[in-house]
């Protein structure tokens, strides 16, 4: 008997502590983290970048948690709302401030986690390679000199250092009229307080050799770099492009900084003779002209379209953005974050006149890390159908190669063959089509460059009369101006 009942003792008491215990058990909210994990730019599982994405996993999550981070300056903490998937899982963004340390996540009640160790990984620097000219840094742009800082150089000057302006754009000539507000004064004015002075010119194509001796006289006045603003107005103009540039570098030596700035969207621009401004010889420097909110669709498509194009001549590209119209603070300083990215060691604005003090203070305030998404690397593919300037690009560098191709900007059966061949050759998917890795060997080939100033005989008139030459793409028309003409007038 008291075997028994020291047995139903032990048992009760052992259920008391049981039933005891309950309500502490149940009591227990507090939130547990199992694992910390890299989902969206990723070092490796546990290491991640600065916007990127965690997955955290553990135990009683619930809604309204948050993850605090140790984050600059010093290591400070602070807490960031969550986006909790279920009562094990949850997601978080990472903060551009984020230090490598420890995690742990808070609920509503104040009750911590244990903490997690994570590490943050800074982005890698721009690779954008400084080129030694004006080109490099942040650069506006002078439509009208007068409607500038009151067209006072002094006021210039003290605008464009107060903004981390290093190079400053005047408008030269327009066709074949000179512009009296580019002068050696103004020029030996702000270079005197320490800016570069880069002259541009509106050109047309009805007289390039006159165009090219107003771009040289532009030089003449102390210019550190010329940029060429070739727009609608040269499309077909293939013989004129080449005019042009022969004879502007023959006024200004070979190895003078000369820009091409244009339409950003080569495709819509089938006859523009790009091939011709940015080929062998001629314009060193891409600043095609990013106005994503003129432009629409959004920045991030607008930038990634531009360079995905304009990669395709094998320039450096220097971007020209947008801040008439006032488009949003973040949209210009992500601009500034998506060219850096992109690797380009300047980028400049139009334009001063039009600039509101928030666009100013966009461009020059200090730059955190690129939120993502990262744009995008890749270069534009041409295939069979393609056709437009590209396309004569691509045939000039296949003559080059050796695969002999006629040049005319169509993308037919006789090209997609010297593709195969090209590929082929040189150890790639004979796919015949032209995507990134055969752009990129096709551009370490010297082109063959056809000579569109050659006259040949009319074929509709058995005259003397002759026209000039260029490929059967010049005659296509434009998709449309993506852009309005900012540059005239």
């Amino acid at each position: 008997m008291r075997s028994h009942r020291a047995a139903l003792l032990v048992s009760l008491l052992a259920l008391g502590c049981l039933l005891g215990a309950a309500p502490a058990l149940a009591a227990d909210r507090t939130p547990h983290i199992h694992s910390v994990r890299c989902m969206r730019v990723c070092v490796s599982r546990s290491s991640v970048e600065p916007g990127g994405l965690l997955r955290v996993t553990g135990l009683r999550f619930s809604r309204g948690l948050r993850v605090v981070f140790q984050i600059a300056p010093l290591g400070h903490r602070r807490s960031f709302p969550t986006r909790v998937l279920s009562r094990s899982r949850l997601s978080v963004p990472v903060p551009a401030n984020a230090l490598s340390g420890v995690l742990y996540v808070r609920d509503r009640g104040g009750r911590r986690s244990n903490r997690r160790p994570i590490a943050v990984v800074p982005p890698p620097a721009s690779t954008a390679t400084p080129s030694g000219t004006a080109f490099d840094g942040n650069g506006m742009w002078i439509w009208y000199v007068a409607k500038s800082s009151g067209g006072d150089p002094n006021a210039i000057v003290a605008q464009a250092q107060q903004h981390g302006i290093s190079t400053v754009y005047v408008k030269s000539s327009d066709g074949t009229t000179f512009w009296s507000q580019f002068s050696a004064q103004l020029v030996s004015t702000l270079k005197a307080a320490g800016l570069h002075v880069c002259a541009w010119q509106y050109v047309y194509g009805d007289q390039p050799q006159v165009e090219a001796q107003l771009g040289a006289q532009a030089v003449s006045l102390g210019a550190d770099c010329l940029v060429i603003d070739a727009e609608s107005q040269y499309e077909g103009r293939y013989a004129q492009a080449q005019q042009y540039v022969a004879a502007l570098r023959q006024a200004i030596g070979p190895s003078y900084p000369v820009g091409l700035t244009s339409f950003p969207y080569v495709d819509y621009h089938p006859a523009l003779p790009y091939s011709v401004f940015l080929g062998p010889g001629a314009a060193q420097f891409d600043l095609p002209q990013v106005y994503w909110k003129e432009i629409g669709g959004g920045l991030d498509a607008v930038v990634d379209h531009t360079y995905r194009f304009n990669r395709l001549y094998g320039r450096a590209i220097d971007p020209l953005g947008q801040l008439y119209d006032s488009p949003a603070d973040a949209d210009i300083v992500r601009f500034r974050q998506l060219a850096a990215a992109d690797a380009s060691a300047g980028l400049s604005w139009w334009d001063w006149q039009d600039a509101q003090p928030d666009g100013w203070d966009a461009i020059s305030q200090p730059l955190g890390a690129l939120a993502p998404p990262a744009p995008a690397q890749d270069f534009a593919t041409y295939g069979p159908g393609g056709k437009g300037d590209p396309v004569v690009w691509a045939q000039e560098h296949l003559n080059g190669a050796g695969q002999p191709v006629p040049v005319t900007g169509s993308f037919d059966a006789a090209t997609q063959q010297a593709v195969v061949n090209f590929q082929t050759a040189n150890g790639l998917p004979p796919t015949g089509s032209i995507d990134t890795a055969t752009w990129q060997a096709l551009l370490k080939v010297n082109p063959v460059m056809v000579d569109w100033t050659t006259a040949t005989s009319s074929s509709k008139a058995r005259s003397a009369r002759t026209r000039t030459r260029a490929p059967w793409s010049a005659s296509l028309p434009a998709r449309r101006n993506e852009i309005p003409l900012v540059g005239r007038g």
